[in-house]
């Protein structure tokens, strides 16, 4: 279970590492450089802890498990394995979610410490699902009564009319993200009952004014694309025993030319506040495929020299 089918774990430390692996019954030896043998070891302590205490080993957790190892190393960290076990986790009825980065942890535990969270970073960080699964975990426990996601209709306008259907049929492909996390941890007859009984709450952000949200977790997802008004609006709808999840990515604002984020207004003005938490996770904590990754980094470095080009062309005061 350790090795893999094939030894495919093993494989792919020796890839990513650069290092080699020989495994001869249930001993294995490291052959490579200093730094990068100790990574692998640790890497394989802390996965052999995992399969040691029931749960699961696939490549994503390979690679989980190496990113955890790689930073602990860095660090000086002489039990860098324990970076791994004593990962942040989320128990929902259909998944043991683990997290698969240093930058995942902090979130996680920010979400479990938090009245008010800020998760932001690229596609492909866990943002919106590591905040559904703290939600889903919270309203199985009985810590809340219900869950509220909510995301702001941006692309629709006055193009909403000629989408068909109602307007539930309207604003569910905006709000498709959402549902998917909840039918990942949730088995779905009960995420259709908890939608109809209004347990679980779907909504555009335009339906949150007025609302007093007492007893939720509540969710704005994409919130780079909320004016400063609208973010104000939703801040101010938490109620008694509640918490509240705020991600997005400033990197791909949608809105019209000229209009300021709220989310990053927001950041500015009140992340020194009790209670809140700023959490800005990087191309570092994408999970996605690695391609991902080195597409995330590609525009990071391209958006760096067209602002350092705009900046040397600024005329001298």
């Amino acid at each position: 279970m350790l090795y893999g089918e094939y030894d495919r774990h093993l494989a792919r430390i020796e890839q990513q590492l650069g290092i080699s692996l020989s495994s001869r019954g249930n001993q294995i030896t490291l052959s490579g450089p200093s730094d990068a043998v100790a990574v692998a070891r640790a890497t394989l302590n802390a996965l052999y802890d995992r399969l040691g205490r029931g749960l699961s080993v696939d490549n994503a957790e390979v690679d989980a498990a190496l990113r955890f190892a790689t930073t602990a190393v860095a660090a000086g960290d002489t039990r860098a394995e324990s970076q791994f076990g004593g990962a942040a986790a989320i128990q929902t009825p259909r998944r043991h979610i683990s997290a698969r980065t240093p930058g995942q942890k902090d979130y996680i535990n920010a979400l479990r410490k938090n009245e008010l969270v800020f998760g932001i970073g690229p596609a492909g960080t866990g943002k919106t699902y590591l905040a559904v699964a703290t939600a889903v975990s919270m309203f199985v426990s009985g810590q809340v009564d219900r869950i509220i996601l909510s995301r702001p209709a941006v692309e629709a306008g006055e193009r909403l009319g000629f989408l068909p259907g109602d307007m539930r049929d309207k604003i569910d492909p905006y709000l498709r993200p959402l549902y998917d996390a909840l039918y990942d941890m949730l088995p779905p007859e009960q995420v259709v009952n908890r939608l109809g009984s209004g347990e679980i709450e779907v909504a555009p952000l335009a339906f949150m004014r007025g609302r007093t949200l007492s007893n939720a977790c509540v969710i704005l997802d994409e919130a780079q694309n909320t004016t400063h008004v609208q973010m104000k609006m939703f801040l101010t709808r938490i109620g008694e025993n509640s918490r509240m999840v705020i991600t997005g990515d400033l990197s791909q604002i949608d809105l019209p030319s000229g209009t300021d984020s709220g989310l990053r207004n927001a950041v500015n003005i009140i992340s020194d506040v009790d209670g809140v938490a700023v959490v800005n996770l990087t191309a570092r904590d994408v999970v996605r495929h690695p391609l991902v990754t080195k597409i995330v980094e590609a525009y990071d470095r391209s958006e760096n020299k067209a602002e350092g080009r705009a900046g040397n062309t600024r005329p001298r005061e």
